[in-house]
């Protein structure tokens, strides 16, 4: 062997080396991907498939169902209803940005009436409530109001310093003319460092036995941080039945939140 091929073996060799080197290089990011909360694995600190750990998302083995505690049609008007469901969020620190729901209505007889469809967000670790509005049912009576998700929800973890530092109070509640035209007046308070915007508030009226007489609901633009405003509720009639317990109930979707 020569030694003009011997070096051109050793060059050669050289080249190759830097060619195995240079292609490592270049494929080890698309070969070693840092583990993300989108790539359909289950990797770094999740706890499932791209949910939980450090994920936004959280994994649905991980929280509870919302519970329906109750879903009824109040009368505004002959022919004219609200819907209203009554539900609880256990999740502490987990919430819902966005999710569709139906209302079913059905006569004494469980007769199909109607449905009524929306959308609407779940908030983290507390009770709640979904307000439908202006319901024409016309000669119909819906006795039978039952309330449902439609989709799977996409749990999403929030912090719990936020959950914690968000304090939103109703005070100052007073029921006038409950049985000619009754009217509800209360104070809110955003007791918080944070902007609150689309601020619906729902109120609801009970007996002594803890049965809802009436609901309604107003909306509040954006509440500042440590600002108060008063809402006011109207009914064209009379309320049906003594109402001894006022429930006010502020709404807001806390992604929407921010610091001041």
């Amino acid at each position: 062997m020569t030694w003009a091929f011997k070096r051109q073996l050793i060059y050669f060799g050289i080249l190759v080396i830097f060619l195995v080197v240079f292609g490592y290089l270049i494929s080890y990011p698309y070969l070693h991907k840092a583990p993300t909360c989108f790539d359909s694995k289950q990797n770094g600190d999740e706890e499932g498939i791209d949910c939980g750990g450090s994920c936004f998302r959280e994994c649905l083995s991980k929280v509870d169902e919302v519970s329906v505690l109750w879903a009824r049609s109040f009368k505004v008007i002959p022919g004219r209803y609200n819907a209203l469901a009554y539900l609880e969020n256990q999740n502490s620190n987990t919430a819902v940005n966005k999710i569709h729901y139906r209302f079913r209505f059905a006569d004494k007889d469980n007769v199909y009436i109607g449905t009524r469809e929306g959308e609407a967000f779940i908030p983290p670790s507390r009770k709640f409530a979904i307000f439908e509005p202006a319901i024409d049912v016309g000669n119909s009576i819906p006795v039978h109001t039952s309330f449902t998700f439609t989709e799977v929800p996409l749990w999403l973890q929030v912090s719990e310093d936020k959950v914690n530092e968000l304090k939103v109070f109703a005070g100052d509640i007073t029921l006038e003319d409950e049985n000619t035209s009754p009217r509800l007046s209360a104070t809110v308070k955003n007791d918080s460092f944070f902007i609150i915007p689309d601020m619906n508030v729902v109120a609801i009226l009970y007996d002594a036995s803890g049965n809802a007489l009436a609901v309604s609901q107003t909306y509040i633009e954006v509440m500042q941080a440590g600002e108060s405003k008063e809402v006011h509720f109207t009914w064209p009639e009379p309320i049906m039945g003594q109402v001894v317990f006022k429930e006010i109930i502020p709404l807001y979707n806390i992604f929407w939140v921010k610091l001041k």
